[in-house]
């Protein structure tokens, strides 16, 4: 009973078949203790000053959840994503879209809910040029998105940041 390459093949794309079938919601609130990278940061943070929630939905459940302020600059830590979303909310100029937290319950859902975002931001936000990360500093967030296509632009003390082509 030999391997069936037919099979394999076939079961990969079931695994991954749920994908075609996905789209990106706004959602008001998430469970913030899903949120393995900033749990500490409420429903409220997360929707004032412009900031959104945004979700992979796959028939009716959420596979993958992304977290963006709309910042005029590149934000190094929360309290500077915090300070220069307010700003851009209130002087109307936040043409940075920075994904603070991103995580998922379903393989292949962060990369799906990263790409789909971006693709609706520079689609609905026309005045946002750069899509950017706030990440941790850890191998597992670094790896992830220089997988998936991103540059590393900066090394902070307690974070980094990488962008993603955004034309």
């Amino acid at each position: 009973n030999g391997f069936n390459l037919k099979k394999f093949k076939n079961s990969i794309n079931n695994f991954f078949s749920w994908l075609s079938k996905t789209e990106l919601v706004e959602l008001d609130t998430v469970d913030v203790s899903e949120d393995p990278i900033r749990p500490e940061h409420d429903n409220e943070f997360r929707t004032t000053y412009g900031r959104k929630i945004y979700g992979l939905k796959s028939n009716d459940d959420i596979e993958g959840f992304i977290c963006i302020a709309f910042c005029n600059d590149v934000p190094q830590t929360m309290k500077e994503l915090d300070l220069m979303s307010k700003n851009a909310f209130h002087e109307k100029n936040g043409n940075i879209a920075v994904a603070y937290t991103v995580w998922s319950r379903k393989r292949g859902a962060g990369k799906e809910t990263i790409f789909n975002t971006k693709k609706f931001i520079k689609e609905e936000f026309t005045e946002v040029s750069r899509f950017i990360t706030l990440s941790p500093l850890t191998p597992i967030a670094t790896h992830f998105h220089i997988k998936h296509g991103a540059k590393l632009i900066n090394i902070n003390a307690t974070s980094q940041n990488f962008e993603y082509e955004f034309n």
